[in-house]
């Protein structure tokens, strides 16, 4: 007896440090010591193997034994879902059920947190009615995996019901609850619940404060994560050793673009994880400090212990993607091939939608066609993108071959093809995937995808149908739809459909500068300038400010960004004299004349002229002409975060027929490729 005991503490070991070697060794001497009946070792090799990650070994283990009891099926079970397989585990609970063993509290919390693993809950509510029947329910740790199941399944109101109903709570079943609330982005709920477990005399652990901060970060309450953090420290809680806790608080500072706060927090992690690195190298980057995003990448890089996983990868390359930073792209694409993660569909993804992004289709689609695997996202990005560069065809195409290739597309990519067909003005084809769309038993179309068709309609000229289209559709309209038609208005002139669109506009988002501007330059266009000064004048009495129009452009590797009105580049008196040259050539070989009418309507036409001359756009295009010979520039490539003005639209066609140069513009809505004279949005932009 006294060596079988000592057999179970050497495999119970083995278990708790995950030393395999040494359990396999254990395994040998509990066989020629003549155990390999004994129904307690035998459950401790399963257990053993199970958290080693041997779970062939722990089936075989379980299946030689003679006997077997509740903790040889439960530890079977545990086995199984440690090493993701949550469905085998439950298979394990149901043959249990046809044995003489029968479950006990860990049984039941193993097969829910199965059920919850595999996101069904009609599985968990058939667990839960067995808990009842035989009395479970009341036991704390089922009540906690009951909880756990239904926040998992999305199901919160039941969780909610079963948490209430608990008589007895511990930390575990507060923190199981907050986590639930915010992970359903029911922030403020996790907070009150938080405040509450305290006034219940309970103290939160790393858990809870993790769980807190992410509350605080969805609902960028930087002032209650502050207080939660002084807390923390005032506490005594060695927050820079727990880097759960840690990385929380370094996500909601960034994430409430309180960097400096980010950055001070991270540098005191003492073991810091890459959800850390990542978010605070993702918040620099969106915040336009791309230096630093690359000089912690690089620090990241260099520290070894770190490995980049696909999650991080796919980030990093999603923010190049939008900053359209092709040079940093491809070192990463590069990094990519050279790691395991990099192989993860979502990385190859995010390379195809980043290439896309930067203006390149056909490296995208050259990447596209070596992928060794495709799923439904890999399409969509790729139909996406097509779109964007104005090339429907291509976009119907790839998806008549998705569909033809047995890949069944979701609501997403039917709302790319349609967008794409709307870009390209393929009526025809548009009407023809709506339809089948329609007729598509597994979706039912959303208010998106009936946007895309009034914008597709409204491109046409026909207005009065896209209008009917709205009115008619089953599904209640929504502020979005209404600016699609409101935006074709402003392409064919509709002045009347434009003032009636534009009440029902004003009725529903009266806050949104976006809808007073629109609205008022369609009606200036018109010559309706009293119309267009009143809306005007409503957006100052609102005090509502309109986004700032930035566009930037990469010159020799180095990324520069310019705001309307900017002056403040030093190259700012080279890059007004060269825009000044350019509007001399284009007025004495093409006849140009500045669009005055997209202007401020107030004020003289030389000071108009000079405010659409320090148009965003318009300085990283001077920029790009003063560095470097014209005659060696194939393309020049700008971005901007807004859609781009009809003046600088006008401008840059004139400046491509000029200068024989290809300018490649992405905005907010697509790419507009300019070549000698002409935009391949057709001026639909």
């Amino acid at each position: 007896m006294h060596q079988r005991q000592i057999l179970a503490n050497l495999l119970r070991s083995c278990s708790k440090n995950l030393t395999l070697d040494k359990g396999l060794k254990s395994h040998g001497a509990v066989l020629r010591m003549g155990f390999a009946c004994d129904l307690m070792l035998n459950n401790d090799l399963i257990n053993m193997y199970g958290k080693c990650g041997k779970i062939g070994s722990a089936y075989d283990v379980f299946e030689k034994m003679p006997e077997r009891n509740v903790v040889s099926w439960t530890a079977l079970m545990c086995a199984y879902l440690q090493n993701g397989n949550a469905q085998k585990c439950l298979s394990v609970f149901c043959q249990m059920g046809a044995s003489d063993s029968k479950p006990n509290e860990f049984t039941f919390s193993t097969s829910l947190k199965a059920s919850g693993a595999l996101g069904i809950v009609e599985y968990g509510m058939q667990i839960h009615g067995l808990c009842a029947k035989s009395g479970f329910e009341t036991v704390i740790v089922v009540g906690n995996s009951i909880v756990d199941m239904y926040a998992k399944c999305g199901r919160i109101a039941e969780a909610t019901l079963m948490f209430e109903a608990m008589a007895v709570k511990n930390l575990i079943t507060w923190n199981t609850m907050i986590a639930g609330y915010t992970v359903e982005e029911n922030g403020k709920r996790a907070l009150l619940l938080f405040r509450e477990m305290q006034e219940q005399g309970e103290v939160p652990d790393e858990f809870t404060f993790t769980s807190a901060l992410k509350a605080c970060s969805g609902l960028g309450a930087v002032q209650q994560g502050s207080q939660m953090h002084a807390f923390i420290i005032t506490r005594g809680f060695t927050y820079d050793a727990q880097t759960m806790v840690a990385g929380a608080l370094v996500d909601l500072y960034v994430k409430c673009r309180r960097l400096f706060e980010a950055r001070r927090v991270f540098e005191q992690i003492k073991q810091k994880n890459i959800i850390s690195w990542s978010s605070l190298i993702l918040g620099f980057a969106q915040e336009g400090d791309l230096e630093e995003a690359m000089n912690l990448f690089k620090r990241l890089r260099v520290n070894a212990r770190h490995k980049l996983d696909g999650f991080v990868l796919s980030s990093l390359i999603g923010v190049f993607a939008d900053f359209a930073l092709v040079g940093q792209g491809k070192q990463i694409h590069a990094l990519s091939t050279k790691i395991p993660s990099g192989l993860d569909i979502s990385v190859a993804n995010s390379i195809l939608d980043m290439y896309l992004k930067c203006g390149d289709p056909d490296e995208s689609e050259r990447l596209f066609n070596e992928m060794p695997a495709k799923n439904v996202i890999s399409w969509t990005v790729m139909i996406t993108g097509y779109g964007k560069h104005g090339l429907g065809g291509e976009a119907v195409r790839l998806f008549n071959k998705m569909r033809s290739d047995n890949i069944e597309p979701d609501s997403v990519a039917y709302l790319a093809v349609l967008s794409a067909c709307s870009h390209s003005r393929l009526i025809k084809e548009g009407q023809e995937i709506f339809s089948r769309l329609c007729n598509d038993r597994r979706l039912k179309p959303k208010v998106e995808h009936y946007a895309c068709m009034v914008d597709l309609l409204g491109r046409a000229g026909r207005l009065e149908e896209a209008k009917n289209l709205i009115m008619n559709m089953p599904l209640k309209p929504n502020i979005e739809i209404w600016q699609t038609l409101l935006s074709a208005c402003r392409i064919h002139g509709g002045i009347e459909l434009a003032r009636e669109v534009g009440e029902i506009i004003l009725r529903l988002d009266g806050d949104n500068t976006v809808n007073y501007v629109l609205l008022s330059n369609i009606f200036a266009d018109a010559g309706n300038w009293k119309e267009g000064e009143r809306l005007r004048k409503l957006v100052k009495i609102k005090g509502l400010k309109k986004e700032a129009g930035r566009s930037w452009v990469e010159v020799d590797k180095e990324v520069h960004f310019f705001y309307n009105g900017d002056d403040s580049h030093p190259l700012t008196e080279k890059i007004h004299e060269v825009l000044k040259e350019m509007e001399k050539r284009m007025k004495a070989e093409m006849g140009y004349v500045p669009g005055l009418r997209f202007a401020l309507h107030d004020v003289e036409d030389e000071s108009k002229a000079e405010s659409l001359r320090v148009h965003s756009e318009k300085l990283a295009i001077g920029l790009a002409l003063v560095h470097g010979r014209l005659e060696e520039k194939k393309i020049i490539r700008i971005f901007k975060n807004l859609r781009v003005c009809g003046d600088c639209h006008l401008f840059i066609k004139g400046l491509s027929k000029v200068l024989k140069v290809v300018f490649l513009v992405r905005d907010a809505n697509r790419f507009h490729k300019f070549e000698d004279g002409l935009c391949s949005c057709g001026d639909f932009w």
